[in-house]
């Protein structure tokens, strides 16, 4: 049995939304970020990323890990490609060369697209998007994710999705990264194979069972 550590406002989106898909069972354990409580280490709170027991899973005390079995498995985008390699399915890949294409578009998605999306993500969400600073930041990060997102752009404009011309774990991988730098108002339009791809990909049963239990957490 897999057991899932993590609530649904963090990384944890993204095995979430995988696992719906798959419709594995799981056993969820929603363990919070400590920042979000005002005292993670007072009596009673909830489990959190500072609580012994979740440090004993993950001594980084970061969200989400995984456990199935003896193997314990503390990032995101390692986790959903176990899953979808052991439970996926056509979720999963067919072959060493899909494995291949999964895991360079989860290291792509990391490294060139999840940072700059982030920076657009927090400075809407913050409210410093109406600042001069906040909008600097924003510009930038943009300018950023430009050349990533026209690599994507070209090849979701032939191949439809990330590997396979299916559905994947790729397209969960890459979406959930891609989704930080949704709440910019143009940057996506220029990009439309790009907005296209992302809303299909949100528009799955899944994606929204996974949405709709997020936005019932605590902000």
């Amino acid at each position: 049995m897999l057991t899932l550590y993590g609530v649904y406002r963090s990384r944890a989106s993204r095995p979430l939304w995988l696992l719906g898909e798959t419709g594995t069972p799981f056993t969820h354990v929603p363990v919070i970020q400590a920042y979000r409580l005002p005292d993670a280490r007072a009596e009673g709170a909830p489990v959190n990323t500072a609580s012994p027991e979740f440090l004993a899973v993950n001594p980084m005390g970061q969200i989400p890990a995984l456990s199935d079995g003896d193997l314990v498995l503390t990032e995101s985008l390692a986790i959903t490609l176990h899953i979808a390699r052991t439970r996926g399915g056509d979720l999963g890949p067919r072959d060493a060369a899909e494995t291949a294409l999964m895991e360079q578009w989860a290291l792509f998605a990391a490294s060139a697209i999840e940072t700059p999306a982030l920076e657009i993500n927090y400075a809407i969400g913050n409210g410093s998007a109406e600042t001069p600073e906040g909008q600097a930041v924003i510009a930038v990060a943009a300018e950023k994710l430009r050349r990533p997102l026209a690599h994507l752009q070209g090849h979701l404009a032939k191949a439809g999705h990330m590997v396979g011309g299916r559905f994947t774990v790729a397209d969960i991988n890459m979406a959930e990264c891609v989704r930080y730098a949704q709440a910019h108002p143009t940057l996506l339009a220029e990009f439309p194979a790009v907005k296209i791809w992302l809303e299909t990909c949100q528009s799955r049963p899944a994606f929204k069972a996974m949405w709709a239990a997020r936005l019932a957490e605590p902000a």
